[in-house]
């Protein structure tokens, strides 16, 4: 219940505030600092970074989204009541408590025993049983709570209603008339200040008399004092065996605070209310005691006290330098990489929703696809850098819920290690951060559980965690029972490195992650009756074969071909690092007995690649997932030299396909990225074409259904492996190029090895390509069946022409 506390007066004591910004705070109303004229704070630029519409969102997943990576709002628009829902990524239900099954160990050769002898149906019970996580299942991360800004005057005709957002500048806008009166108002989250900024103007007064409120459903209380509106609280958890201990756990609190109001501001209730004025500018934050460091919640930690600190010194600076330091920072960071596909200019008139409805009626728009490329980059960069001190989840950092579907959570079976496929690729490398602080920190508790469920070094995760570290069976093993997730999210800390260069990042960070993720894979693996290395228990994400003996279908398996991919991939990305820092040569020289005790990958009789160690029914020939294809992409096995298992991997995807896989957003993300791979260009124009159109939401957020980003994510990193791949020692120029993409231009694009390339075509050829080396030396460029090898100096550019040739 939302607490609500009549206001008093405000007093020159306060316990968290210095005086001096006491004094700002009480004088706030009064001030008037110059500020841009009224036209200035809205925008008519209607292009490719724009996303834009003539009325108010009416749900959720019209709402758009800004974000400076700790702190999000979806806005609504909204003429009478706006509404600003409100995250803050840290938040979450539960605590931290370990989750590993006490039993796990001691039944672990009877259930592998059990599974060689393709007894499944009793494995799996014993697994449920002793390996299943206890507590099973997670609790959500939550929303903060929403702002409701109710207007006085709600009853003239709204006209020339504009919302928007500029993806460049990462500002949200909303503009209309009313009455006479223009209204005006721009919000941004502000990664160098911290805080989410809003200002609203009005060319006459009475345009901005409202009343503003925070609310919070649950677990918090509201209090207006001094012309702020506080909200403090602490998640209220009850008691379930399945989730853990109940009790209050993690306290948060936030506060919206006016700093500049030229008319009058009263207090009522829980509500601010605003008369005779022409600009306000609001500041909001929101803070925990979550501490990443022990990924549980600190009681040392003070929310208000953390909250408020960085409130104090954002309030001291004006409205312009606020925005410009946002922009500075916002707009450096996006216009790194640009993207033209050519089309029609004139679609930049519509509206974005009317864009993708013309688009899902079969009408091309090339501009619409850069829109897209560019907001999957712009919701990395707003859900995945600093101040963020945690990776994207399952909804970036948006989320309406206390519930999320899914919990919100850092699913690793596919999704996380989605959410980071364009990071580096596409020029935004400061957004792993996030992630590789969280995987270091994770290493900790997954060392506990690959020691006591399975008696084996180094560390362990399954197929999902949440912000306390529970790195157990999740779900019951029919759902989690994937010991490999672990070694699978170091693959985009591989390529950090790859990307960068970066020696000293290899050494401190990433290659002690993921050395610990083969020690466990090395101690996991145990002899089958053939003298093969393999894994068990475990499972192919998350697809059921029918069981011959009982004619069901199961997941319980061993050595699933996805399995055995990531060994090898993370296997010899160790024995890569280990010669590039010259350590441990004699147990990565080792590493390769390994991988040749592994099973190999094999063709099934009807031609597509196995998903399991035997050739089973599938139960679910159009599952979402397609984990045999791991070694296509993101892996690095098949590939034009590995011809037989490239066609197989071609009839893998068709198969799928053909009984109606790709059904999810994220599903089909992957299989453009997947045909990217495969170098055909008009099946990754066609999928990414129902991506848009069939997953794809008003607001342009990915649809699974319902709302998941990673499909985002995926969608924008498909794009650019159309355009560009650099794995396997070569930079792949314009390698799956759609017809539908006759002309276009794609800049600031990164390639393995330490290179950025802007590349230029036209009637669908090659005809420029700049090369920079930015922390690289050699490379092999490839276009078609041009092949050039180049040295090149630090800093050097080369500019080259359609065959690759150097141009003078």
């Amino acid at each position: 219940m939302i607490e609500e506390i009549t206001a008093k007066k405000p007093t020159a004591k306060t316990s968290f505030i210095c005086l001096a910004f006491l004094f700002f705070l009480l004088s706030a109303q009064f001030l008037c600092i110059a500020s841009p004229p009224l036209g200035d704070i809205h925008s008519d630029k209607t292009s490719t970074l724009v996303l834009w519409y003539k009325q108010p969102a009416t749900e959720w997943v019209e709402a758009l989204p800004i974000g400076n990576g700790r702190l999000g709002g979806m806005v609504f628009g909204n003429t009478s009541i706006e509404r600003l829902q409100l995250n803050e990524e840290s938040l979450w239900g539960g605590s931290k408590i370990a989750n590993n099954n006490p039993n796990a160990l001691k039944h672990l050769p009877e259930i592998r025993q059990l599974i060689l002898d393709d007894s499944i149906p009793k494995a799996f019970e014993l697994s449920e049983k002793y390996i299943s996580g206890i507590p099973g299942k997670i609790r959500s991360y939550q929303t903060f709570g929403d702002l409701y800004f109710n207007f006085t005057d709600t009853l003239g005709t709204i006209k020339n209603y504009r919302r928007e957002l500029n993806l460049e500048t990462g500002i949200a806008k909303v503009s209309y008339t009313r009455n006479g009166k223009s209204i005006e108002y721009e919000i941004f989250s502000s990664s160098p200040d911290n805080v989410m900024v809003l200002r609203m103007k009005s060319d006459k007064p009475g345009g901005l008399d409202m009343s503003i409120k925070m609310q919070r459903q649950q677990d918090a209380t509201i209090k207006v004092k001094e012309n702020r509106i506080a909200m403090s609280g602490q998640v209220i958890d009850s008691d379930d065996p399945a989730l853990g201990p109940g009790g209050a756990h993690m306290k948060f609190y936030a506060c919206l605070m006016p700093i500049l109001f030229n008319g009058k501001i009263t207090e009522s209730g829980n509500a601010l209310n605003l008369s005779g004025g022409t600009e306000l500018v609001l500041l909001f934050n929101a803070a925990t005691d979550y501490n990443i460091d022990s990924l549980n919640f600190d009681r040392s930690i003070d929310p208000e006290k953390k909250c408020t600190r960085i409130l104090a010194a954002a309030a001291v600076k004006s409205y312009a330098v606020l925005k410009k330091n946002h922009i500075t920072e916002h707009s450096s960071m996006f216009n790194r990489v640009s993207l033209s596909l050519g089309g029609d200019q004139s679609l930049d008139t519509l509206p974005t929703d009317k864009r993708l409805e013309r688009f899902r009626s079969g009408e091309n728009d090339p501009g619409l696809i850069a829109t897209y490329f560019q907001y999957g980059r712009y919701l990395l960069m707003g859900s995945s850098r600093q101040p963020a001190q945690l990776p994207a989840n399952l909804q970036g950092i948006w989320n309406k819920d206390y519930w999320a579907p899914w919990c919100s959570d850092y699913h690793v079976n596919i999704n996380l290690q989605m959410n980071y496929w364009p990071a580096e690729v596409c020029n935004l490398t400061e957004t792993v951060h996030p992630l590789i602080n969280f995987m270091g920190r994770l290493t900790v508790p997954g060392s506990v559980t690959a020691r006591e469920m399975y008696g084996a070094n180094g560390w362990t995760m399954h197929h999902t965690t949440d912000v306390f570290g529970k790195t157990a069976v999740i779900d019951g093993v029919y759902w989690g029972m994937f010991p490999l997730g672990g070694a699978w999210m170091t693959l985009p800390l591989w390529d950090h490195f790859v990307f960068t260069n970066d020696t000293v990042y290899l050494r401190e960070q990433a290659y002690p992650i993921m050395k610990g993720a083969a020690e466990f894979i090395q101690t996991f693996l145990f002899e089958d009756k053939e003298g093969h290395l393999v894994t068990a228990p475990t499972y192919s994400p998350e697809n059921s074969y029918i069981e011959p003996k009982s004619g069901k279908e199961y997941k319980l398996t061993y050595a699933p071909t996805m399995d055995i991919q990531i060994i090898r991939e993370v296997l010899t990305n160790c024995q890569r690092a280990s010669s590039m820092l010259h350590v441990d040569s004699e147990w990565a020289a080792g590493l390769t007995s390994i991988m040749n005790k592994l099973p190999l990958v094999r063709i099934a009789s009807n031609g597509t690649i196995m998903e399991w160690i035997k050739d089973y029914k599938e139960f679910e020939p159009g599952h979402r997932h397609i984990s045999h294809l791991f070694g296509l992409f993101p892996g690095t096995q098949i590939t034009p030299a590995t011809p037989e298992f490239f066609v197989a991997a071609s009839k893998t995807l068709e198969r799928r396909l053909q009984y109606g896989g790709g059904h999810t957003g994220w599903s089909r993300a992957w299989i453009i990225n997947f045909y990217a791979r495969l170098l055909d260009g008009e099946e990754c124009y066609k999928h990414l074409r129902l991506l848009l159109e069939k997953s794809t939401l008003p607001n342009l957020f990915d649809n699974h259904p319902p709302f998941q980003i990673d499909g985002n994510f995926g969608g924008t990193a498909g794009i650019t492996e159309m355009l560009l791949q650099s794995q396997n020692g070569e930079i792949k120029i314009l390698p799956a190029l759609p017809k539908a993409w006759k002309d276009g231009r794609i800049k600031g694009l990164r390639a393995r090895g330490g290179f950025e390339l802007d590349i230029t075509w036209n009637n669908g050829k090659l005809s420029k390509t700049i090369l920079k080396n930015i922390c690289g030396s050699k490379c092999t460029v490839r276009y078609g069946n041009h092949v050039a090898n180049f040295k090149l100096k630090p800093n050097e550019l080369l500019i080259l022409d359609g065959t690759l040739k150097i141009q003078k």
